[in-house]
């Protein structure tokens, strides 16, 4: 696996796959800065402009589907995606 970018574009919605996608690759520094600023107890909208560069003040909605399609992601990895990491990344 090459190294992530370190804020790439972001999607709508995160991948709702069993497996890990190359999207998720992709965005393994996008869901840490999620987790750590849900473990710092940061605001949504506030993680939302930073972290996903979504604006909740032009699309409340939208915006925290996607934060909230993102952090799940995010949790996601830590409990079965890494997994796939160990075992060398998304399929091909």
């Amino acid at each position: 696996m090459d190294k992530p970018p370190r804020d790439p574009a972001v999607a709508d919605v995160a991948p709702e796959a069993t497996y890990l996608t190359g999207y998720d690759e992709q965005h393994l520094i996008t869901y840490l800065r999620l987790l750590d600023a849900e473990a710092d107890q940061a605001d949504w909208q506030d993680v939302a402009r930073l972290v996903l560069h979504r604006d909740p003040a032009v699309d409340p909605e939208r915006t925290r589907q996607c934060w909230m399609s993102h952090l799940a992601r995010a949790h996601w990895m830590t409990s079965h995606g890494f997994r796939h990491l160990l075992r060398g990344g998304a399929p091909n």
